[in-house]
């Protein structure tokens, strides 16, 4: 006869049972075999911590959790001691179940602990999944979520999805990149606003209008095989006020509230310098922390143990089921540090290769580079993030404002070269990742009013400077926005031929423009060529001050050896060739890889106005 636990919900007699049925059990499945065998699994349902839970198949109980909201039972078993692969969860009343879940536990994909993930051998392109693309024009609108397509409303839904992402496979993979981070696809059922996905309302759950969980599984999967990496956007900060355990909040302290706020709310005043400033006020550091970062974005607290192990344990489900190749994880400062720490460290200690890159929106390397693993800055603070990448910010700040302004002593090219010089705050310079835009700043190509001259500069220096460079779906075709007259709805416009209507169709290049073509085959070149050197991925570098607007610099290791030449002045510039000689030493000759054109090292190279170059020394 098998054995069967009881559980008790209250000390003593049990007063109440459950009159529904289990309504939510996550996770929904786990895995046998993972290093940390705790698993803890939350079961939701009409007062469900009064009932009598039982496990069947002698599944040991290792602790029991309730809350003050008796809807919710945390219960942890230790999935190494289980020897089936399907156990039940009832709820009775009585001898009568009045609920039942069946539980399994899968086995894992093998090496699944020993995934890749993205490095600075990478390129990652960021698309916002609901302007990239319209695969399946069935799932434009779903009937249990709010907020129906409209592609004629800027911040509206228009219908892009998973699917369109998938069918588009061979033009991301042609342009070069290598892997592919799309703004979260979880479901976000707020009334309006709803197509960036931030606020999402159920973590577990791909939204209905990008597709079905299995469809995410399908891209990731076809990815892998082509020796690409999906990257998930993970938001630990802050959920969306619609979603369902925020109707019906586990714990008080679930989310953080301020009482002077309706609902709790209060915005966050975005200072998360405070993190590290020693001499920060408590209100000022509250405010920053646990205010809201928006009125429909309740603000999660990650210090209660309960929604520590949820966010954690919901990271780790993902990984495995998805098959994912790496986190970028939003607003990472605005997190309790100590937390995220334990978050980091449990998914990379399952996953000793696995990425994590958090958006440190801050304006100084010795900011952002105090959450990377490891960082000296953080350790002067007591503190390690375990956090494995973080975003250059400080870099991209810097560059449209030097290639706008004259060369002075700290502004033009030289703004770059100071942004570099502080690579030695950071433990792991190449597991950096830069880019000169994403989704929520300005168009490059709009600051620069679509001069391909001003990208192929940029684009020229984050695919050579150490680190991941990232880009943002539309650039490689020239595409604009103006945030300041449009929103961020003008910064995420559809990609031209990514719907059956569309009269353009920028993702073949008989559809392109000339001034598409331009930008695209420039983007194809460079990134192609990128894939295979290593010299880029982890090779050392050699700055030279700018002189006349002009900033070289060299990449090299054992093998090989390239002169990276960026000229943002308005005139051609001859640079006399004396000046590099320590780095040219025992070259003679060189080719640009851009123009395919060879150069003689000996005396001088001449280099036009507003131009890039990517010389292969020989």
């Amino acid at each position: 006869m098998k054995k069967i636990y009881t559980i008790i919900a209250l000390s003593g007699a049990v007063v109440a049972f459950a009159q529904k049925p289990i309504d939510k059990v996550e996770p929904a499945f786990w895995w046998k075999g993972m290093k940390n065998p705790e698993l803890q699994i939350m079961v939701y349902g009409k007062d469900i911590a009064n009932s009598e839970i039982e496990l069947s198949d002698g599944v040991r109980v290792k602790d029991i959790q309730k809350t003050e909201n008796p809807n919710y039972v945390f219960i942890t078993v230790d999935t190494n001691e289980i020897n089936v692969q399907k156990f039940k969860i009832n709820s009775k009343k009585g001898r009568k179940n009045t609920g039942s879940y069946t539980y399994e536990l899968k086995q894992r994909n093998q090496n699944s602990a020993d995934r890749e993930s993205y490095t600075s051998k990478d390129v990652m392109y960021l698309i916002m999944p609901d302007r990239f693309a319209n695969g399946d024009e069935k799932n434009d609108s779903s009937p249990e979520l709010t907020e129906k397509a409209n592609r004629s409303l800027p911040n509206g839904r228009h219908g892009g999805d998973l699917r369109g992402i998938i069918n588009h496979l061979d033009y991301i993979q042609d342009l070069g990149a290598t892997a592919v981070w799309l703004t979260p696809v979880n479901e976000d059922n707020e009334k309006v606003y709803s197509y960036h996905g931030y606020a999402q309302t159920d973590l577990y759950k791909i939204d209905a209008r990008y597709g079905t969980n299995e469809e995410y599984r399908e891209l990731s999967q076809k990815l892998n095989r082509r020796n690409m990496k999906l990257v998930m956007d993970y938001v630990t900060n802050h959920w969306g006020i619609s979603h369902w355990m925020i109707k019906d909040l586990p714990t008080k302290d679930w989310i953080h509230r301020f009482n002077d706020g309706e609902n709790g709310f209060k915005r966050s005043n975005y200072k998360t310098t405070t993190q590290f400033d020693p001499n920060a006020s408590e209100i000022d550091r509250k405010v920053a922390l646990d205010g809201w970062f928006d009125t429909t974005m309740p603000d999660i607290n990650q210090k209660n143990p309960l929604v520590l192990k949820y966010l954690t344990q919901n990271a780790i489900w993902w990984i495995e089921y998805a098959e994912l190749g790496g986190f970028r994880v939003d607003t990472y400062p605005y997190n309790d540090k100590e937390a995220m720490a334990k978050w980091a460290k449990a998914i990379t200690d399952e996953y000793p290769k696995f990425n994590i890159v958090g958006e440190t929106w801050l304006n100084t390397a010795g900011h952002i580079s105090a959450w990377q693993k490891d960082s000296k800055t953080g350790e002067a603070a007591n503190y390690n993030s375990n956090l494995p990448s973080v975003m250059d910010f400080m870099l991209y700040g810097d560059m449209p404002k030097a290639l706008k302004e004259k060369e002075g002593w700290d502004t033009g090219m030289n703004r770059i070269y100071n942004s570099l010089s502080s690579d030695f705050l950071y433990p792991d310079i190449n597991n950096v990742m830069v880019f000169f835009e994403n989704h929520d700043t300005e168009r490059w190509n709009e600051i620069f009013n679509g001069d391909p001259k001003a990208y192929k500069l940029g684009l020229t220096l984050i695919s050579t400077v150490r680190g991941i460079p990232q880009i943002y779906y539309g650039s490689e075709i020239g595409m604009r926005g103006d945030k300041n007259k449009g929103g961020d709805a003008d910064i995420r416009r559809d990609f031209p031929g990514g719907w059956k209507s569309d009269r353009k169709n920028a993702f073949q290049t008989s559809g392109q423009t000339p001034e598409q073509k331009d930008f695209h085959q420039f983007t194809q070149k460079l990134l192609t060529w990128r894939k295979g050197k290593e010299v880029i991925h982890t090779g050392k570098t050699k700055n030279f001050v700018p002189q006349n607007d002009v900033f070289v610099y060299f990449r090299y290791n054992e093998k090989e050896s390239v002169m990276v030449v960026l000229n943002n002045n308005e005139k051609e510039q001859v640079l006399d060739l004396k000046h590099f000689a320590e780095s040219l030493k025992g070259f003679s000759k060189g080719t640009d890889v851009i123009s395919d054109q060879q150069f003689s090292l000996q005396n001088t190279l001449t280099i036009p106005a507003k131009t890039s170059m990517v010389i292969e020394l020989k």
